[in-house]
């Protein structure tokens, strides 16, 4: 035997025959490809026109325009928010709930910081939705509880 070299080896690649179901859906395909494409080609070419112009050309040339000219110190304190979620991230060492909970907790806090009219706002309505939630959780538990 030797050391250094291995006997060659004659291997042969085998393809799994194919069952009766896929046999099946590959005709299947084949028969129905003219009229796919047909149809493809009709609903890309009249679709593309109207999305193009409507929704993405105001949804990215407004996010253009608003980078191009920010509004004053927009971008330390955008550097603020990511460097508060990169802290977040480096706390949350080990559980993957501290991972979601930090890095999210931390950025909603520096953000609260710069803009506190807007959290004030959208803390008022999670406050309302939560207390609708733990609501319908203790009508459902009490009917639970009385139905046993």
């Amino acid at each position: 035997l030797s050391l250094y070299s291995s006997p060659a080896r004659e291997t042969k690649y085998v393809e799994n025959p194919q069952t009766e179901l896929e046999e099946g859906v590959s005709r299947l395909r084949h028969a129905m490809e003219p009229y796919t494409a047909w149809c493809q080609m009709e609903l890309t070419s009249s679709s593309k026109v109207k999305v193009d112009r409507s929704l993405c050309s105001d949804f990215f040339s407004e996010g253009y325009e608003f980078l191009q000219k920010p509004p004053a110190g927009f971008y330390p304190r955008l550097g603020v928010i990511g460097f508060a979620g990169i802290i977040g991230l480096f706390l949350a060492r080990g559980s993957k709930i501290k991972k979601l909970v930090y890095p999210a907790g931390l950025m909603g806090i520096a953000t609260s910081m710069y803009y506190p009219q807007q959290a004030v706002a959208i803390a008022k309505v999670a406050g309302t939705q939560l207390y609708d939630w733990s609501l319908q959780g203790y009508i459902t538990v009490e009917s639970l509880w009385k139905d046993s």
